[in-house]
């Protein structure tokens, strides 16, 4: 029984693959193969798989559909469309817009991404709305920013630098650097490490 498992898993891995030949070849020759490479190591550790990038490329395309949506996003549209079929990606899961390098998302089922600009390195998770309130007002989010399971961030709002949005929370205003947002309007329970209970 042990021995058939270990072929099955071969057999698998190899099938697996093959079936990502285009992707690695474009993972290695895209023009953005260095923000690509830069969130494969990225995911990696946040994971905790200890990889190196290129058999780690091959594990978050094969486990993680949500780096699948982000791979494609970064490589383009007038190319994913022609080998998103060998490796699906979440269709629950919509980025769009000027995304800074680094960006994780942690389940991202249920979410949609539309934002005017997003740093670096932030962190979202599943059911997140981050978008329009209209036909052109839509966030702009700093670097290293969380934003929690269920939040929305609606309109022309701009989030700081080292922020974080907890989950459920609704933000139609602007938030600070450095501050944890909470609530239904959002308002500040943390500010630069101390607690505070502050309107937005």
């Amino acid at each position: 029984m042990k021995i058939l498992n270990i072929i099955y898993y071969k057999v698998a891995l190899l099938l697996n693959c093959l079936r990502l030949a285009p992707h690695f070849f474009i993972f290695k020759k895209h023009r953005t193969n260095e923000i690509i490479h830069y969130e494969v190591v990225r995911w990696l550790k946040l994971n905790k798989m200890n990889y190196n990038p290129d058999k780690g490329f091959f594990l978050l395309m094969i486990n993680f559909p949500e780096f699948r949506n982000l791979f494609y996003f970064r490589i383009g549209e007038n190319i994913s469309k022609y080998i998103e079929f060998l490796c699906p990606k979440m269709n629950t899961l919509f980025i769009n817009g000027n995304i800074g390098k680094g960006l994780f998302i942690q389940h991202g089922f249920a979410t949609i991404i539309a934002t005017n600009q997003m740093g670096e390195n932030c962190w979202i998770n599943q059911q997140v709305t981050i978008g329009f309130s209209n036909a052109t007002d839509c966030p702009t989010i700093g670097n290293n920013v969380i934003i929690s399971a269920g939040s929305k961030i609606i309109g022309n709002v701009k989030i700081g630098d080292n922020s974080k949005v907890g989950a459920n929370a609704v933000v139609v205003k602007d938030v600070p650097a450095n501050c944890t947002v909470v609530g239904v309007p959002a308002h500040i329970i943390r500010r630069d490490g101390i607690r505070v209970q502050e309107p937005l």
